[in-house]
């Protein structure tokens, strides 16, 4: 079984090493099972330093990867290795060996890389991320967005995705056409759709050749964890790396 059942179906180079874990294959217990890879959610730490360290070996990454402490901004950092999480919610790596992640539960994991495999970048983008540009900053950070390719890994899907009034209003004041992407509720709220948001930020700054978000985490408990479906849970971590060269 491997760590990473996810994988980009992006026509990338083959040094282009992505993709997202899933609940399956670690030690954590109860909430958490298993494979929960984050600090913060009060899990036991010796399950998460267990499950990281499996997640080492099954992927046999050149590096730890570059863990942030993720804050709903638009911060973009190197993709290092550090002693102490940083606050940001996006991380761009040039070197072989630098591993970007970012760590979700319904917030949208976006992977990129571009063309001639020289750079990839892992964002943070649940929708407060994607209102404060978390995407735009990052496409900023790796250079030519027609040399691009972005993909869009397992969220909370437009039919879960309930939200008030006033997110749909942060959105459509910035971007009229995000009104498309909000549908009425039966509750007389608004259904968000977090792909559709995102592939309109990432075609309004260049990317276009967008791959993945067809996932629901609130619907399937099975391979995913989800925030809004049960509170306390885990978190899966979604990565990239460029490997050496031959």
């Amino acid at each position: 079984m491997t760590l990473l059942p996810l994988r980009p179906d992006w026509p990338a180079s083959a040094r282009i090493c992505a993709g997202t874990s899933g609940r399956a294959g670690g030690v954590s217990r109860g909430a958490y099972a298993s494979l929960n890879l984050a600090t913060h959610v009060g899990d036991d730490p010796a399950a998460v330093a267990e499950n990281r360290r499996r997640l080492r070996l099954d992927l046999a990454l050149p590096s730890e990867p570059h863990w942030l402490e993720q804050v709903h901004g638009c911060a973009v950092v190197t993709a290092a290795p550090a002693e102490e999480e940083c606050q940001a919610d996006a991380s761009v790596a040039t070197l072989p060996g630098q591993v970007c992640a970012v760590l979700t539960a319904d917030c949208l994991p976006v992977l990129f890389c571009d063309r001639a495999a020289s750079r990839v970048a892992a964002a943070h983008a649940g929708w407060r991320g994607l209102r404060a540009g978390v995407l735009e900053q990052t496409v900023a950070r790796l250079g030519e967005p027609a040399e691009l390719m972005a993909w869009l890994g397992p969220a909370i899907g437009p039919q879960a995705f309930e939200v008030g009034e006033e997110v749909r209003t942060a959105f459509v004041e910035q971007q009229p056409a995000a009104a498309a992407a909000f549908v009425p509720s039966p509750a007389g709220r608004w259904l968000a759709d977090l792909y559709l948001l995102a592939r309109q930020r990432l075609a309004a700054v260049g990317v276009t050749a967008v791959y993945g978000g067809h996932w629901c985490t609130h619907g399937d408990a099975e391979r995913f964890y989800s925030y809004r479906r049960d509170g306390t849970t885990g978190r899966m971590a979604s990565l990239i790396w460029l490997a050496g060269e031959g």
